[in-house]
């Protein structure tokens, strides 16, 4: 027992620690700096959710329904403030980090390895250190992340779905190994509640019901798929249910929505879309993290020498990882952030990388040497560099702190009740609500028929315009461009106007000749 204390297996209190480490962070980054532009839009569809207004069928919502729903309770429960809903998101970040590294933890770090001599048992003395610094490697590549901390601690679907898609992961391995069927279900029911948040990661729950087909014992395989599948039912039925009462416009929020106007007066998607598809190449930790995981999903397939039900529980997180990156690679335009949902299961394949780097690394040496951990903490120190070079870099963008005093400005010079035209977080903010089809102001872009424009709550930029120009609105304010308010000539519209951090707001109507 003594020798296997001092192997270097990542201990509870370790574990704990990086753990609490990570979701500190998390959590004060989310309540001064996480801000995103979209969580206008979920926050606001949130709050009309709270005062009895349904998705779809009252308002226009081009998202799965979930996460308005999921917000919303989080309202109820701790007010209409954005900093509740952002320190949940990062318990719930953390929390995927979490579970991913639990799972090296587990599955990797007590493995009993193979006969073959290309890899050592853990318990090696030259191996000694590498369990805790494995498991660190993984909370650093995937917490550490730019883009996970960026976008993990919002009131975006990005947390919720990818603690629901780890989870499902984790559930879906111990299913197989302990022979499951109850927990092959819950799989199928968080990986279905993450699909129902965002279809960003639809793509996971036939990922996870292919493995579970191949990998289950025959005599399990039918049961356990049929398991997992009606926990995937259920988790729609929500948005089944809002179907029933509404096909067509239910139909078009979810998919027509995406799938034929989400660029709609954007000349440049496509050249957008290849940009950033591209720009993995000038990221210090998009390399890293994606030639670890290559170099991780090579040594388990060729010197690991573990049997086939270990080498398919860490190729399910590089399928995963794989089908997460192709699928996210298909909307049109597509976004950085998109790409977040694959992180931890790549930082799963990194670690096994760095393991396997270390293998070929002390090939040959000594008895009794051990390996040298600079490999991992170079990576965990370029890691933390990029991090904060990007934050700091980005210490002077829109917060919501300032789009707080926007909104007092708002509510200083408007009166209670007045008709007001906001961005959707100066609604959210100012605890006002918005008129009938501007709860989604990219929905104004679309040109469609007017009879199902007003029919999916749609109203166009150019009625607004009209309805600017004829003076309904008492305040109006946005954080677009000055083109944007010089077009529509609001600064002969109205007697004042204020700069706030980048946004403008115009009040006190000039009366009509």
């Amino acid at each position: 027992m003594p020798e296997k204390a001092s192997s270097g297996r990542c201990s509870p209190g370790l574990f704990l620690f990086c753990s609490t480490l990570l979701g500190a962070g998390l959590l004060i980054y989310s309540q001064t700096g996480a801000f995103a532009w979209d969580e206008g839009f979920h926050l606001l569809a949130a709050k009309l959710v709270t005062i009895g207004r349904r998705p779809y069928l009252d308002f226009v919502h081009a998202q799965a329904p979930l996460n308005a729903y999921w917000n919303a309770m989080l309202m109820r429960l701790f007010g209409e403030s954005w900093r509740p809903i952002h320190a949940i998101d990062a318990l719930l970040a953390t929390g995927a980090v979490a579970i991913a590294a639990a799972f090296v933890r587990s599955r990797f770090l007590t493995v009993e390895m193979g006969s073959s001599n290309e890899v050592v048992a853990l318990d090696d003395p030259r191996l000694r250190g590498w369990g805790a610094a494995l498991v660190i490697a993984v909370f650093v590549l995937a917490g550490l992340n730019v883009d996970y901390v960026t976008f993990g601690p919002i009131a975006q679907a990005y947390p919720f779905a990818l603690f629901m898609i780890v989870s499902a992961f984790f559930l879906t391995v111990r299913s197989v190994a302990e022979e499951s069927t109850w927990l092959a279900a819950l799989a199928g029911l968080l990986s279905g509640l993450a699909a129902e948040s965002t279809l960003l990661v639809a793509i996971v729950a036939p990922v996870l019901l292919i493995w579970i087909v191949i990998y289950s014992s025959r005599e399990r395989r039918i049961a356990r798929a049929t398991a997992f599948m009606g926990g995937v039912a259920i988790a729609f039925l929500p948005l089944l249910l809002l179907f029933a009462q509404s096909p067509r416009q239910v139909v078009f929020g979810v998919l027509q929505y995406h799938m034929f106007y989400r660029r709609s007066e954007w000349a440049g998607a496509t050249q957008h879309d290849l940009e950033l598809l591209t720009s993995w190449i000038a990221s210090p930790q998009a390399l890293i993290l994606a030639s670890l995981a290559i170099a991780g999903g090579w040594f388990v397939a060729k010197k690991s020498g573990w049997d086939r039900a270990r080498r398919g529980e860490f190729y399910l997180a590089g399928w995963i990882a794989l089908a997460l990156c192709l699928y996210l690679s298909t909307p049109h335009p597509t976004f950085v952030q998109y790409f977040l949902f694959p992180v931890p299961f790549l930082a799963i394949m990194a670690s096994v990388g760095l393991f396997g780097i270390a293998q070929q690394w002390s090939a040959g040496w000594p008895v009794g040497r051990r390996v040298p951990l600079w490999p991992v903490a170079a990576v965990c120190a370029i890691i933390a560099l990029g991090l904060a070079r990007e934050l700091y870099n980005n210490r002077d963008d829109f917060s919501w702190p300032g789009m707080e005093e926007v909104a007092r400005k708002v509510n200083q010079v408007t009166p209670a009740g007045a008709p007001v035209y906001l961005d959707e977080m100066t609604y959210f903010l100012t605890g006002r609500v918005p008129p009938p089809g501007n709860e989604y102001e990219s929905s104004h872009k679309l040109a469609l028929a007017p009879e199902f424009a007003r029919y999916v709550h749609i109203v166009p930029q150019d009625e607004f315009d009209r309805r600017i120009a004829s003076g309904e609105f008492a305040t109006i304010e946005s954080c677009d461009e000055e083109d944007w308010y010089k077009d529509r000539m609001l600064d002969q519209l109205y007697r004042h106007k204020a700069e706030i951090n980048d946004c403008y707001v115009f009040w006190d109507r000039v009366p009509k000749p």
